[in-house]
């Protein structure tokens, strides 16, 4: 089963090619995030892919690829599905899987640069 998860540091997108220069492609809108996150091979295998400890399929390719600009430009380029599939995916890991947040946030944000810019709008996620 080839499925696309978005994992987050902070507000990240369901984000990968972009269909032009403004918005990511809406291509993954659709995808079941809840049956990637209740699978744990799934979201073992997406986890593994964003922190360089396992294959990527190419849509975890494609995640990679644009992670950085989701999370510096506050999910700008994302659809307003991509931003609610974000809001899910985080708090998620941040009642599910706090040990790999922690993970995802260190190797995507080494500099606490993004945490603490999107720290007030992460509690607001943790707390809906």
């Amino acid at each position: 089963m080839n499925k696309f998860v978005l994992f987050a540091v902070c507000v990240v997108a369901i984000g990968c090619a972009y269909a032009d220069e403004e918005k990511f492609t809406d291509k993954y809108d659709n995808v079941d995030l809840d049956e990637i996150l209740k699978n744990d091979r799934l979201f073992n295998s997406y986890y593994k892919c964003l922190m360089d400890q396992g294959k990527c399929t190419a849509e975890g390719a494609d995640l990679k690829k644009y992670l950085p600009e989701a999370i510096k430009t506050e999910c700008a380029p994302c659809t307003e599905k991509q931003k609610e599939g974000a809001k899910k995916v985080v708090k998620f890991l941040t009642e599910n899987k706090k040990d790999q947040w922690k993970n995802l946030m260190d190797k995507w944000d080494p500099e606490h640069k993004y945490r603490e810019k999107y720290e007030a709008r992460i509690q607001e996620i943790i707390n809906s």
